[in-house]
């Protein structure tokens, strides 16, 4: 080979041998990247609940002369995060648009309501729930009203809409605030009969489905 022309072709090789390099540090760099993100998504990313309801919920008030009231919410609770979540309560917050007065209550049992399974207790009460990574769990809550301070003594007795406010709270909360949802439901028709058996249906404004009549 002429020295010319080996002279010549060492710096194309060099350019060769960079772009080669380059090439590997880049892909090197993606996939420690991926890595990173795939240790992130699997083991490290917090907990990250939600929290969904169905458009059907139930009401009860039973005793006359108490300011007791129960709404009855099937809940889906989903942790869209990896580490495990832990859901400490379940608040309702619940708001007559007419007149702007607000009633609390708290999650106190599991379970679909019926005044027999009442006077048995037959009922599980509510207890924090801990859910894993990517997981979501459902479960149908009692919220009972949070007092006997609480008022008006009947929140829920008008046929109309009502507005309402689920906060969850879990473990996560002292570096974010708690998880809400709000929504609101219609009282179609008021007939405390149907609590010597059952509940009341709430839905939503743009449908018209209604409970059985009571017997």
């Amino acid at each position: 080979m002429p020295e010319d022309l080996k002279i010549d072709s060492e710096p194309s090789e060099r350019k060769r041998n960079a772009a080669t390099g380059w090439v590997t540090t880049v892909f090197s760099a993606v996939a420690l990247l991926f890595s990173a993100y795939s240790l992130w998504e699997s083991r490290l990313k917090q907990s990250d609940l939600r929290v969904f309801v169905p458009a059907v919920i139930e009401y009860s008030s039973p005793y006359q002369n108490s300011n007791f009231e129960a709404i009855i919410i099937p809940v889906t609770i989903s942790n869209e995060g990896a580490r495990t979540g832990t859901v400490l309560s379940l608040e309702l917050d619940v708001t007559d648009p007419k007149t702007n007065q607000t009633k609390r209550f708290y999650a106190a049992n599991f379970g679909r309501w019926t005044m027999e399974r009442t006077r048995n207790s037959d009922y599980q009460p509510f207890a924090p729930i801990a859910l894993a990574g990517y997981t979501s769990r459902t479960e149908t809550v009692q919220f009972y009203t949070r007092g006997e301070e609480e008022n008006p003594p009947q929140m829920i007795r008008q046929p109309q809409a009502y507005r309402f406010l689920l906060t969850l709270r879990d473990v996560a909360n002292a570096q974010r605030g708690p998880t809400t949802v709000s929504f609101e439901r219609e009282l179609r028709d008021y007939d405390a009969r149907v609590f010597n058996k059952g509940t009341l249906w709430l839905t939503p404004n743009d449908w018209h489905s209604k409970p059985p009549a009571p017997e």
